[in-house]
């Protein structure tokens, strides 16, 4: 499968962006989809996940009421709206696809090419 991210852009902070990241093929119920960001110097970390089927959601503390992952099955394709944006936010965001509840970057087994986001404060 591949992933195909887009969205990114420049905001100011206290603005909003839709991040969307379509796949190539059929995603299964039985998939699990995730957006994680890395910023200049840190480590890649996680931010949101999904199961496909339940569509069951999971996030970072940090970005809890704040951001919202989503999908539409009919297009394979899932989003994560970031709201209320903070300078903090600033990074590239990837969006990665498994067959696994996780959090960490080896518990996906497939990756978008990252769009970056920068919030201006």
């Amino acid at each position: 499968v591949q992933l195909q991210a887009s969205g990114g852009g420049f905001v100011q902070a206290g603005g909003s962006l839709r991040l969307s990241c379509a796949a190539s093929e059929r995603i299964y119920s039985s998939g699990v989809m995730g957006w994680f960001r890395q910023a200049p110097g840190k480590e890649r970390e996680f931010v949101a996940g999904i199961r496909w089927g339940r569509g069951s959601t999971w996030y970072l503390d940090s970005v809890k009421g704040r951001f919202t992952i989503s999908r539409d099955s009919r297009e394979n394709t899932f989003y994560l709206q970031m709201n209320s944006l903070k300078p903090e936010d600033t990074a590239v965001y990837y969006c990665a696809g498994g067959s696994h509840y996780g959090t960490h970057p080896s518990d996906y087994d497939y990756w978008g090419q990252g769009t970056l986001v920068t919030v201006s404060s």
